[in-house]
């Protein structure tokens, strides 16, 4: 039986119980920060929701924070005060999500939200959301589009572009920018902000078995799964609960973007001269990165460096089958070429970034970034590369990876990292990745950048540099 909602009186209509788990969630974002992949499967479970509760719940909460930056530039348009409290404009954003985007009957996405209003706010604020909700369902999602480029003039703007696909303006201009610099164009930015927007597959990668068992081992869990695009040990979930797997239970098989697989594999992949045992993963919580290199290379021993405790301990869960190879490391991976200078075979640095490469599966990670995130990451970065150099032998390879296509994380770093080195060869990170890739990475330069649109995965970047 669900909870009853905190504001429920006796003789009040009950709110809908998925409505109300999103709500509570949406608000945890909104004002506490929380992340809405740890928050929402929490409250599901506290609510106890069956599985199409479940999904409408899943659908209107990521929904909602996905597409929160157009909504509030039509909420603008309805609305004759602009400051409201967080729980109004986040009963207000869910609303609009359910007439605009899920195209709800205005009816029943209006009654829902005001009845949710009452029982989670008050009756004080009911009456102002019913009116604005009311203002919002007047026009059609063509007709709002239509004004919101009224509003900006021209309908290629950075400020239209940000409303209406729902991305920080600085977002845009940096994914504008990366992509000119890897040879695409306009048109190619409109591609890669609509599959932003769309829900991202769980992706599954098969370490320790074969692909074609894990595809039976999900479909013995009665769930579906179709081949990876991109690498073929991936195998994308089409619904379910990954957690339910046994191959997934047992470590064999674990959650990884396919960006991610293809970066480990070609690091794995790229040429060296001499031994090839000794591997650091400098920057390896949670560990996927870490459990895929050590099923890729039975030979290699992998030291896996974490800075925090509790994202080492994630590390050792995740590296659970290769425990006898894989060891673990806590300290500050700017400290290890002192400390461990000349030491390591391959040294991979999955460096700290701002991570908006991966808006597909944190939604809500798009408002909480700002440019100027980048300049302490930038320096960190820079820091983490010096140390990974010198911690690496001669004829050894460094890969720099980051979830992310901003150029002051990517290319401008590395181009910083490499003036007057004249100890470093860069290798073609993009033929690397073909050979490892059932497709053909169709990239310009020796830098492997990923896309959502064209590769459906998260934005990797990868640079291979190999030392002389």
């Amino acid at each position: 039986m669900h909870e009853r909602p905190r504001n429920w009186r006796p003789g009040r209509q009950s709110s809908d119980p998925a409505r109300t788990v999103v709500f509570e969630v949406l608000m945890d974002v909104e004002v506490n920060g929380a992340y809405a992949n740890i928050a929402l499967p929490r409250a599901i479970r506290s609510a106890r929701l069956n599985r199409q509760d479940a999904a409408y719940a899943t659908n209107l909460a990521y929904g909602t924070l996905r597409m929160q930056g157009r909504w509030d530039a039509i909420l603008a348009h309805c609305m004759d005060r602009p400051d409201v409290d967080p729980e109004v404009r986040v009963l207000l954003r869910m609303g609009t999500h359910q007439l605009l985007e899920l195209r709800t009957p205005p009816h029943a996405a209006i009654h829902e939200t005001v009845m949710l209003a009452r029982n989670e706010v008050g009756t004080g604020s009911s009456g102002f959301i019913n009116a604005v909700l009311r203002r919002v369902s007047e026009r059609t999602p063509k007709q709002w589009q239509d004004q919101l480029k009224k509003d900006h003039g021209k309908v290629n703007t950075v400020g239209f572009l940000s409303d209406w696909f729902s991305h920080p303006k600085w977002i845009v201009r940096a994914l504008s920018e990366s992509l000119r610099a890897h040879g695409r164009t306009h048109k190619d930015l409109l591609s890669v902000l609509r599959a932003h927007n769309e829900p991202a597959a769980v992706a599954l990668v098969a370490r320790d078995i074969p692909v074609e068992e894990l595809r039976a081992d999900i479909g013995r869990g009665h769930m579906d799964s179709t081949p990876g695009h991109l690498v073929d040990t991936a195998v994308l979930l089409e619904g379910g609960d990954p957690g339910r797997v046994f191959a997934v239970k047992d470590g064999y098989a674990g959650v990884q973007d396919e960006g991610s697989q293809l970066v480990a594999r070609t690091f794995a992949a790229a040429p060296i001269d001499g031994p090839d045992g000794a591997w650091l993963d400098m920057c390896s919580g949670p560990g996927g990165k870490t459990a895929t290199l050590a099923a890729l290379n039975p030979k290699a021993t992998i030291f896996a460096n974490e800075l925090h405790e509790h994202r080492l301990d994630l590390v050792a869960n995740s590296v659970g089958p290769w425990s006898d190879r894989v060891n673990l490391r806590l300290g500050d991976g700017r400290e290890i070429g002192a400390e461990e200078p000349q030491r390591y075979d391959r040294v991979l640095i999955d460096a700290p970034c701002t991570g908006i490469g991966a808006l597909r599966r944190r939604p809500e990670s798009r408002w909480n970034k700002e440019a100027a995130d980048a300049f302490d990451l930038v320096k960190l970065q820079l820091s983490l590369l010096e140390s990974g150099w010198d911690a690496l032998r001669s004829g050894g390879v460094l890969g720099y990876s980051t979830c992310s296509p901003y150029l002051a994380e990517t290319t401008q770093v590395m181009e910083t990292f490499l003036a007057g080195r004249d100890d470093a060869i860069l290798l073609d990170a993009n033929e690397i990745a073909t050979g490892e890739s059932v497709m053909d990475i169709e990239g310009e330069g020796p830098y492997l950048q990923l896309w959502p649109d064209q590769h459906k995965s998260d934005s990797m970047f990868l640079a291979l540099i190999k030392k002389r």
